[in-house]
């Protein structure tokens, strides 16, 4: 029994060299194999997923974005491995910390607004105030769509960490109580922890498209 409970989302090991976050390198290590292999089943599956992101990505930035969908796919597919990679028993989720996650967030949305506010200053100007708006609201709604700017890096992050964290929460407290229960009770605990997986699964794949999703709306604004 574990004293702390979010203890098991501690980056230590049992040596003196940290190797926890050696996991988020995996996936890249992982990954060129399917540019020189022989195509499987898999491959062509992940193709069509990139394929299917592509076109949606390239529909949300426009017709003037070319090649601007390989960062959001290549995001997507970063966050995925990492929040599947999680799941395994033994292994760190890296996802689950804020220090991965603002580090993905924060750059992209400071680099979106150093290129609208350079190159596309009134445009810019122009979002801070909606269509319509009442001339006696303006200031309010100046403050209002500033403050809900500046903290769009902060709730992606939060977004993903929090998800990543509750999740692996419910299923350690769950498993922690295994130990004083009868077999009748275990084994439906085990039927739980079994959905919980693939809830889990699902959320992964949830998370890491609503990361890329809400990044290529943050980067399609500033066009």
């Amino acid at each position: 029994m574990i004293m702390n409970l979010f203890s098991s989302f501690d980056p230590s090991t049992n040596w003196n060299l940290s190797l926890n976050w050696t996991s988020s390198l995996i996936c890249l290590i992982m990954a060129p194999s399917m540019f020189w292999l022989i195509p499987s089943r898999f491959n062509f599956l992940w193709i069509m997923v990139i394929s299917t992101l592509h076109k949606e990505f390239k529909t949300l930035l426009g017709p003037t974005s070319k090649g601007a969908t390989l960062i959001f796919v290549s995001l997507f597919s970063f966050i995925l491995m990492n929040n599947f990679m999680g799941l395994f028993p033994y292994i760190f989720t890296s996802t689950s910390h804020m220090v991965l996650t603002l580090s993905l967030a924060l750059p992209l949305w400071l680099t979106f607004m150093l290129f609208g506010w350079i190159n596309h200053t009134i445009h810019m100007f122009a979002h801070l105030v909606p269509q319509g708006t009442p001339p006696v609201l303006m200031p309010f709604m100046v403050c209002i769509e500033t403050i809900s700017n500046v903290i769009r890096p902060g709730t992606l992050a939060i977004r993903l960490s929090a998800n990543m964290i509750a999740g692996h929460l419910l299923m350690t407290l769950l498993g922690n109580t295994g130990q004083s229960l009868s077999i009748i009770m275990i084994n439906a605990l085990i039927v739980v922890q079994l959905l919980l997986l693939v809830l889990e699964s699902a959320v992964s794949i949830i998370q890491s498209y609503v990361f890329a999703v809400l990044s290529t709306l943050y980067s399609s604004e500033v066009h």
